[in-house]
């Protein structure tokens, strides 16, 4: 159900976008309209899109946040949310990202998933791993043009606030190695995650609703309502499992999946 008028929708969306281009973060939308609600949020983060889209950039895939009982627990929900993957935000295994390109970035371990087969409406498992090509390692990088705290009042921000803001989406680094999706069993494939050297975290694609595949039958559906679909060729990023890892200037990040592979990359 739709609370903003379209007005509003246009406006949050233009502030967004124009945050991410300053690198200055706008107040919390969830204090500026208290009954927004999921179906506005995703109506700002697909305003955002169009205007992307006419600015010339291409959608490369998705990503699904907000899977692990923790951080659905710390949000007070019980569903994750989803974000657009957008040409400009893949960065290649070992790229130095620019100082000035995120405002507070952090960085997450996933799976990725790249289609060969579109995906649509209610899909199962078997459904999930034919139209897979190859999973990969991965790590997104999380920025916030929304503040992560109103000062005032000390509230932080919602999901209706994450997914308007494109559910925190920034960046994609993918790994070399490539699998076939019956290859592991997703749900053992584990990763040690180090910044600077030092072990920050560790975690299990388990951590990811019991089983990443899971995270794309959940965004099928959720897409199907929107009018949307995961088509051919898109990459997916199932859901991190791991904590977000807060990436300050000079910072270096080694995820080591083991066999199933590594990604780097470095903070200018």
């Amino acid at each position: 159900m739709m609370t903003l008028t379209p007005d509003q929708v246009a406006s949050a969306a233009e502030a967004l976008l124009a945050a991410e281009a300053t690198r200055e973060q706008i107040g919390l939308l969830s204090l500026a309209h208290p009954g927004m609600t999921l179906d506005d949020a995703y109506a700002i983060q697909a305003a955002q899109m169009d205007q992307k889209l006419a600015q010339g950039r291409e959608i490369i895939g998705w990503k699904i946040g907000l899977t692990s009982k923790v951080m659905q627990d710390a949000l007070g929900i019980d569903t994750p949310d989803s974000g657009v993957l957008y040409d400009d935000m893949r960065f290649d295994d070992g790229a130095t990202i620019p100082e000035t390109r995120f405002i507070q970035p952090r960085i997450e371990a996933e799976i990725a998933f790249v289609m060969k087969a579109p995906l649509e409406g209610e899909v199962t498992r078997e459904d999930v791993l034919a139209a897979t090509d190859y999973v990969a390692p991965a790590i997104e990088i999380l920025d916030t043009r929304v503040l992560r705290k109103d000062p005032d009042t000390g509230r932080p921000r919602a999901i209706f606030d994450t997914v308007s803001d494109n559910a925190a989406n920034a960046g994609i680094v993918m790994g070399q190695e490539r699998h076939a999706p019956d290859a592991f069993d997703l749900r053992w494939v584990g990763t040690i995650v180090k910044q600077n050297e030092a072990v920050a975290a560790t975690g299990l694609g388990a951590g990811v609703l019991d089983d990443p595949v899971t995270g794309l039958i959940w965004l099928a559906r959720r897409m199907a309502t929107y009018g949307q679909r995961i088509e051919a060729g898109q990459v997916v990023l199932s859901g991190s499992f791991i904590g977000p890892i807060e990436c300050p200037p000079g910072t270096d990040i080694h995820a080591d999946y083991g066999p199933f592979g590594s990604v780097r990359l470095h903070f200018a």
